[in-house]
């Protein structure tokens, strides 16, 4: 047997608990006595809670806490790691993480309050990329935050070209840019050969589904998907993974006819599995639709109520 297969046969678990002590013992260190409401003492000979104390605020047994920083192999469930994670102060991502490590599946509450909060650092970086449309979204396609060209370009716009008429949401009341592809079959769909997209977008959601299998928000939206979609449900069973090669996305717009683009992906720190995609046009013609769309655009939306030199 080759030293691959040896590491492989390693149990995940056994690999990840000395982190996931590391990583407790970490957060542990940064919190002081102050930021929980608790005097400060005497003779700490380190910084940050002790176990005990963090044992006692999340509601959980002293040992049971320090066998579990100790990296001990003892099962968590997922309301005792939300109590640790609240104690330690850990932030989305860093619960995601402890989840991880503790091999506990991680489910945040979906709703569409969640997915609008994006700072201003990205929406600028979106609004700077006008005029090519760009979006950011997360591995399920939820539309986290645009900039006006793609607002304009790929939601249902109407005849002054200003767009958002009804923006397209799944089954759980958010934008999403795979039902917008399920829910707007034939010419009115924004994106041109509508079959060959979205088989691909399904199969992209397929490989971030490959890393997720078995979490319950995960596992819900693949079932609200297939129940509200035939199209998707079969697609789904299809298993399909995406080929490799490079992409060129065709756009229609009733005032510019066809956009020609080609995706170009990149993460955001501090959102894990969200990109930031903008379309740079593949042609002149397409460079010039998308200049007359936004020159339009601009020409028509009338300025706030109130703003105008008096």
């Amino acid at each position: 047997m080759g030293g691959a297969a040896i590491v492989a046969a390693v149990p995940t678990q056994r690999r990840r608990r000395p982190e996931l002590a590391a990583f407790l013992r970490s957060r542990r260190a940064r919190v002081t006595p102050e930021d929980v409401g608790m005097p400060p003492g005497l003779r700490r000979r380190t910084p940050g809670l002790r176990r005990e104390e963090v044992a006692r605020l999340s509601g959980v047994g002293v040992t049971w806490y320090t066998w579990l920083e100790q990296g001990r192999p003892i099962n968590a469930s997922a309301q005792v790691l939300d109590a640790v994670a609240r104690t330690l102060r850990l932030d989305r991502s860093e619960r995601e993480h402890l989840y991880r490590l503790a091999e506990v599946p991680y489910a945040p509450q979906r709703s569409a309050a969640d997915v609008t909060v994006v700072g201003p650092e990205v929406q600028g970086v979106l609004d700077a990329l006008d005029p090519h449309p760009a979006v950011l979204h997360d591995a399920r396609y939820d539309v986290l935050a645009t900039n006006t060209m793609y607002e304009r370009l790929f939601f249902r716009h109407d005849q002054d070209g200003r767009g958002g008429q009804a923006p397209d949401t799944g089954p759980f009341g958010i934008r999403n840019v795979l039902w917008a592809l399920l829910s707007t079959p034939g010419p009115a769909c924004p994106v041109m050969e509508r079959e060959r997209e979205l088989p691909l977008v399904v199969a992209r959601l397929r490989g971030a589904y490959g890393r997720h299998g078995g979490e319950p928000a995960w596992e819900e939206f693949i079932r609200r998907l297939t129940e509200a979609s035939p199209e998707f449900a079969r697609l789904w069973r299809g298993g399909d993974m995406v080929p490799p090669g490079p992409l060129v996305r065709t756009f229609r717009h009733e005032r510019v006819g066809e956009v020609r683009s080609i995706p170009v992906s990149l993460s955001v720190d501090g959102m894990p599995e969200c990109r930031i995609v903008t379309y740079t046009p593949s042609d002149e013609e397409s460079r010039q639709g998308l200049a007359a769309l936004h020159e339009v655009t601009e020409r028509r939306i009338p300025p706030p109520a109130g703003d105008g030199i008096r």
